[in-house]
Formats: C-alpha cells, sequence, structure tokens
C-alpha cells in the first residue's frame, strides 16, 4: 500500500479531538509525553476520584490529566510515534 493509501486510511482517525490533543501535546511538550501516559495510567488503576483525593488536586485537574494522558496515547497509536 502507498503512503498516500494509508494516510487516507487513517485520515478518520486523525480528524477527531482526541488526536489534535494528542499532537498538540506532544509539539507542546514532547519531553512529558511518557510521564503524562504514566500518570493517567495510574489514575485509570486508581480511580479518578481516589487519585484526586490521594493527590491533593481537584477532581477537575485529575480528569484533565487523564484525558491527556489518553490522548497521546491515541496520538502515538495512530501516528505510530514511541
Amino acid at each position: 500500500m502507498s503512503d498516500r493509501g494509508a494516510a487516507s486510511e487513517l485520515e478518520p482517525f486523525t480528524d477527531t479531538a482526541l488526536y489534535a490533543l494528542g499532537a498538540y501535546f506532544a509539539d507542546r511538550h514532547p519531553e512529558l509525553m511518557d510521564d503524562v501516559v504514566r500518570q493517567a495510567q495510574r489514575i485509570e488503576e486508581t480511580g479518578v476520584q481516589r487519585y484526586a483525593d490521594k493527590q491533593d488536586v481537584t477532581l477537575e485537574s485529575a480528569l484533565q490529566t487523564l484525558i491527556t494522558g489518553l490522548a497521546v496515547r491515541y496520538y502515538r497509536a495512530v501516528a505510530g510515534s514511541s
């Protein structure tokens, strides 16, 4: 399959808010990508409210971190970057 064909097949996945957030974060903070993914995984494992309580952060902050981590993972999966 040509690069153009692969790109067109991935287009529906790259035209999403989650992909855009992941790409934006990767562009602006490439050095933090692994950290935000690890933190999001901890939030998933712990639960958002329990994580927020344990870390003494707001629920909104914990949710933002979780969503950003998910977006970075999604971006990496679609873009094929590590």
